[in-house]
């Protein structure tokens, strides 16, 4: 059976479809009447953000401590430039300050039934999904920050130094895949999950062996964080958040001979959602050649933070074109227009990340 070009996208922000955001809360005993200003305050201020629809406020009438907002945007990056945005991150922090948990889930909008939306106005820009996505059941996602110039080595050892965590979470829930990186002074941390992401990540963060390896880095960060406190390690990990936006894979199993790699786009101001999409674009033609030394490519993006991480048959500077994302003509320029050159023309070495540790879990049997 062939394998459409469609079928091997299992995730994209830039297909322009709308967006609906859920995030589950569950609240501190007598904060309802705080926890319902702060969204009051939060609903003004979202209002008025580029591609924002709509949202409701939602309590549950089993559990009064339980809530749920809901927001519909026009597409997927422009909710994504606002979430991750330091103007965000102050915006939610009343709301935080009320909740026990707190759970965030995407969804593209694909069917819309009924009668309010037969008869709803839409923006024109805004569409639904043409069709579902198929996919290994695997989330990916990344974290991303800095260290003190200098203690890159230090660093280094000691994140590749650690035991693994145990990879079964729960009867739901697989770490599968970890892949750590630095390219300079900057550290990008990716994670393959098969299924609840958040239940893998709280899982990670309390194993001993973990635990120990943040805080032996805390000295060498560049900000300053204090994981004891809940407020501080939830502000840490919403800053480091480093969304994937598009997931492309070939349709045979891997094998030995692929290797892992990744690559770092800083990108000029504003360029960011731009340059994830023309990477994007650049992985969807480079697939439609079954002889392209990229079997995979993960590509996530904050503000102007651009990681392709990618699975390569072969050495990665064999199509050296084709691994960067610049295969085919004048995109070697459009590149460079969207990135920091520093003066010089971009080069896949100076992009190439240094790969500190990749674990894979074992085959369940």
């Amino acid at each position: 059976m062939t394998t459409t070009l469609s079928e091997r996208v299992s995730q994209s922000a830039f297909d322009g479809s709308m967006l609906r955001v859920v995030l589950l809360m569950d609240l501190h005993e007598g904060t309802q009447q705080q926890f319902f200003e702060a969204y009051e305050q939060l609903r003004h201020d979202i209002a008025s953000v580029p591609g924002h629809i709509s949202d409701q406020l939602c309590q549950s009438f089993e559990n009064p401590s339980q809530w749920l907002i809901t927001s519909e945007w026009e597409s997927a990056p422009q909710y994504l430039a606002w979430v991750n945005s330091e103007h965000h991150a102050e915006q939610v922090k009343p709301l935080g300050a009320c909740a026990r948990a707190m759970r965030p889930l995407k969804f593209t909008v694909l069917r819309e039934t009924g009668r309010g939306y037969d008869q709803a106005a839409r923006p024109a820009s805004a569409r639904l999904q043409d069709t579902p996505r198929l996919g290994a059941g695997i989330v990916r996602h990344a974290l991303t920050f800095t260290v003190k110039p200098g203690s890159e080595k230090d660093v280094a050892a000691i994140l590749s130094s650690y035991a693994s965590p145990a990879a079964r979470v729960d009867d739901h829930t697989r770490l599968c895949r970890t892949s750590l990186f630095m390219h300079g002074n900057r550290v990008v941390r990716t994670v393959e999950v098969q299924g609840d992401l958040m239940a893998a990540l709280r899982h990670v963060s309390e194993q001993p062996e973990v635990r120990a390896v943040e805080e032996a880095i805390n000295p060498y960060l560049e900000k300053d964080r204090n994981l004891n406190d809940p407020e501080s390690a939830r502000m840490f990990f919403m800053r480091a958040a480093l969304p994937a936006v598009h997931h492309i894979a070939a349709p045979e199993p891997e094998t030995a001979e692929v290797q892992r790699h990744a690559l770092f786009y800083p990108a000029k101001p504003g360029c960011g959602a731009a340059l994830a999409k023309f990477l994007a674009r650049q992985d969807e033609a480079a697939a439609r050649h079954p002889a392209s030394p990229v079997r995979s490519s993960s590509i996530f993006q904050r503000d102007d933070i651009v990681v392709r991480l990618i699975d390569v048959r072969g050495p990665l500077d064999a199509e050296p074109e084709t691994t960067f994302g610049i295969s085919g003509p004048r995109k070697a320029a459009v590149l460079e227009r969207l990135t920091v050159r520093a003066g010089k023309r971009a080069r896949p070495a100076d992009h190439t990340m240094k790969l500190i540790t990749d674990r894979r879990a074992a085959a369940e049997s």
